[in-house]
């Protein structure tokens, strides 16, 4: 059931991205004569009166198709209702309609949480927890004393107060602190211990003690009093998400041989749905929000086959005065687009491989 329910978030926000260019060039008056679900054989289809609608059997995306395209159209090569004879805007805001729509539909989903189950929030109380240690036995807190479960009340003079700051307040001290003795105020099953750490330098420069903080407090829901509030949390968390996003974009890019084995495919991104669904259904709406906005900011990017390489075609154009060369479109396109399928099945076929039950079956 959690599978499905994670299968149906991806295909619906794949709908909603292939709607948005549907619905952009269709309010422009631009003829489209194919709004395809998957790829592959056709499942189910429906002819319009102009347009084809196809469900496929290779969910892994999804295209609106343009007679501009179709060498079997009877539409004149002169008509102006046709994407390639539309101006350089009109032909841009379709093009970046998927991406807009996928960002618009993740904001919304988030104002519904808002409204319905709310956003997780924490009630503070003083100080910072230690769930666990980094290192039994090596690390300075290990040589300390401080233990699991510890809460640290102050760090020598500053004390941790009930507030969202204190976990950072003591991250900052402890990494401006490196070998430098630091008393440790902690609260121990009602008990108040007094303790003497001295962080590690670590490759940065920057102190660390060897443990995992956590806030402390309890984990509670707060849904949104009225509309506004509704309005207004999702925003900020559109904005959270999205700053999230765009910055594990960077990390990823700027240094990819690190990080190359976080990128996920289909298969791992309904994985985790499925889990996240599994333990709270709920879930699901962030779950929905976070991929929507990962599918927007992929398709942005400058790459061939993408929304945005599609872009750059544009923009090249408009700045120029003139397309680049259809067969040097169409090989740029082609090439990428065999690239990004390869890598696709590549990604798909690692993450079935990593997948629990599929582990258990190689034993």
């Amino acid at each position: 059931m959690s599978v499905l329910a994670a299968i149906s978030v991806v295909l619906l926000l794949i709908v909603v991205h292939e709607f948005g260019h549907f619905a952009a060039a269709r309010l422009q008056k631009i003829r489209v004569n194919r709004f395809s679900i998957g790829f592959g054989p056709v499942l189910l289809k429906y002819q319009g009166s102009e347009t084809e609608y196809a469900i496929r059997a290779i969910p892994l995306g999804g295209y609106v198709g343009f007679p501009d395209d179709d060498p079997e159209s009877d539409v004149p090569p002169d008509d102006p209702n046709l994407l390639r004879n539309r101006p350089v805007l009109d032909r841009a805001i379709v093009i970046s309609a998927g991406v807009i729509a996928n960002l618009i539909f993740a904001y919304f989903l988030l104002v519904g949480q808002a409204v319905t189950i709310g956003f997780q929030d924490i009630n503070y109380r003083p100080g910072v927890l230690v769930p666990q240690l980094l290192s039994e036995a090596e690390s300075a807190a290990a040589k300390a004393g401080v233990q699991p479960g510890d809460i640290i009340l102050q760090i020598d003079d500053l004390k941790l107060g009930d507030s969202a700051d204190a976990l950072e307040n003591l991250r900052t001290t402890i990494q401006r602190s490196p070998d430098k003795s630091l008393r440790l105020t902690l609260k121990r099953d009602e008990k108040i211990v007094n303790l003497d750490v001295i962080p590690e330098a670590g490759q940065d420069g920057k102190g660390k003690i060897g443990v995992m903080l956590a806030p402390n407090g309890d984990i509670v829901r707060r849904r949104a009093a009225n509309i506004l509030e509704a309005f207004t949390t999702g925003a900020n968390e559109f904005q959270r998400i999205v700053q999230l996003t765009i910055q594990g974009f960077w990390q990823l890019i700027s240094n990819f041989q690190e990080n190359a084995q976080q990128v996920a495919g289909p298969v791992a991104i309904v994985a985790v749905g499925a889990e996240l669904a599994r333990n709270d259904l709920s879930n699901l709406f962030q779950f929905g929000a976070l991929i929507s906005i990962n599918l927007a900011v992929i398709n942005i990017l400058p790459l061939p086959a993408l929304d945005g390489g599609q872009l750059a075609f544009l923009t090249v154009e408009g700045v120029t005065g003139k397309p680049l060369p259809t067969k040097l479109q169409d090989g740029i396109m082609q090439t990428g687009l065999i690239l990004l399928l390869s890598l696709g099945v590549f990604i798909i076929v690692r993450d079935t491989v990593n997948l629990a039950f599929f582990q258990n079956l190689l034993q």
